[in-house]
């Protein structure tokens, strides 16, 4: 039998981590905000990331806040240097500052900050806050998903309405068995408010093309898995977080029965 006191004891510090991760992520989102259509300094990473000083000054907040109270956690952002101690580390913190950034620098609204704390290479707690048009969703394994406090569920069936997906569209044409132009919802720019809108039924299914990573996708999968939706490779692998190489394949998330019937496709036409 476990030991009352032990179990008490998670169950205190997973409260503690809920309430920090809530209050970091809204500060957080303010910060974004406040510097949002502003003159910002911006370059570019790599190919063609483009990163500005309000991603690096989100970060540092997030980083703060978060390690200050949970020093023997590992990190794992897209704004600072990866430590490869995390991979050591049972609890993660997996985080976003800005996922949108092209969009948040274009002035447009589709952006949000997104951090999720992985236990054993799964997320255990996410926040996905989109300041720009207050809205903040939120879940814990086990307890549901929720957008300003009112609990989300993806939308139920297994139909197939291109107008209600998003995603790259070659990739969503391969569910098509017509040779007619399918129209798509329109683009989202952040991959992680992309998924949470399945997550809170405004689309039914989306898609993210190869090549994201860890930090676009830990927190919106545990919003979606907790929304009774499922979010997986298009195979229907599990996603797994925290490891060395953190980036990802094609992956899917839609409701429960549609999920599995887009990935039969897909296997059918593999």
């Amino acid at each position: 039998m476990a030991d009352v006191s032990t179990d008490n004891r998670h169950d205190l510090i997973l409260a503690r981590d809920a309430a920090l991760l809530k209050d970091t992520v809204l500060e957080a989102g303010a910060l974004a905000l406040s510097l949002f259509r502003t003159d910002l300094k911006n370059w570019t990473k790599g190919a063609s990331s483009p990163v500005s000083e309000a991603d690096i000054a989100v970060n540092d907040l997030l980083e703060s806040r978060l390690r200050s109270v949970t020093p023997d956690y590992g990190w794992l952002s897209e704004e600072s240097v990866d430590d490869e101690t995390r991979l050591g580390k049972r609890l993660v913190w997996i985080v976003d500052p800005i996922d949108g950034t092209r969009g948040y620098l274009a002035g447009r609204e589709d952006w949000c900050v997104s951090v999720a704390l992985v236990e054993d290479a799964g997320p255990l707690l996410a926040a996905v806050f989109a300041p720009a048009s207050d809205e903040f969703f939120f879940a814990a394994r086990g307890h549901g998903a929720a957008r300003n406090h009112v609990p989300v569920h993806a939308t139920s069936g297994a139909e197939l309405d291109f107008s209600r997906m998003a995603g790259p569209k070659p990739l969503v044409e391969r569910l098509s068995r017509s040779c007619s132009e399918i129209v798509l919802h329109p683009r989202i720019g952040s991959l992680a408010l992309r998924l949470c809108r399945v997550a809170q039924g405004s689309l039914d299914a989306a898609f993210a093309g190869g090549q994201s990573r860890d930090w676009d996708l830990a927190a919106a999968n545990l919003i979606v898995q907790e929304a009774n939706g499922n979010m997986t490779a298009l195979s229907g692998d599990k996603i797994l977080y925290n490891r060395r190489e953190v980036a990802h394949g094609v992956l899917v998330a839609a409701g429960r029965d549609r999920h599995a019937r887009i990935v039969e496709q897909f296997r059918s036409r593999s």
